[in-house]
């Protein structure tokens, strides 16, 4: 059992460590995560582990809060996954002229990207290539590549989004 002075320090360096991690804590959910509000609620739940590692005498570091924020992140898929094979979906018959024009409107949103963008998500989902070699084809690293595909995925989103509006 820790003392009390133990405790005091290890809390104390919590919230120096919340101070310094928090930006990327948040920033790596959010990054990651369709809707600001679920991004806050799992940085939340990544905080709140932190308390319980301290209250259990452990003195958590970024990259503990790091590997919990993932871990966070994968349950939360995992749950959301699980609600979505449970809902019901109605069927509907499929049209073939509203999945010719999703393709046409995607090979346009790509069009107007920037080369790059265009470039990794081509390679990546068209392609269906593995980031590792959509990184050797564009002489980046992994890390630079990963973070391209998920500014270009943003991008095309948005850009996508936007055709739908009247």
């Amino acid at each position: 059992m820790s003392t009390e002075p133990e405790y005091a320090d290890r809390s104390a360096a919590l919230l120096a460590l919340y101070d310094r991690v928090l930006p990327e804590v948040y920033g790596y959910l959010r990054a990651r995560c369709v809707s600001t509000a679920v991004a806050e609620d799992l940085t939340g739940e990544t905080f709140l582990a932190a308390v319980t590692a301290v209250r259990q005498g452990t003195s958590p570091t970024a990259a503990w809060l790091i590997t919990v924020a993932r871990n966070k992140l994968v349950d939360h898929w995992r749950r959301e996954a699980r609600e979505q094979r449970t809902l019901h979906v109605v069927e509907r018959p499929d049209d073939p002229w509203d999945a010719r024009l999703d393709v046409l409107r995607a090979r346009e949103v790509l069009r107007r990207l920037g080369p790059a963008n265009r470039a990794a998500l081509t390679l990546r989902y068209v392609d269906d290539l593995p980031v590792p070699e959509v990184a050797r084809l564009l002489g980046r690293t992994r890390h630079a590549t990963e973070a391209l595909i998920v500014r270009a995925r943003a991008a095309f989103r948005v850009a996508y989004e936007e055709g739908e509006q009247p």
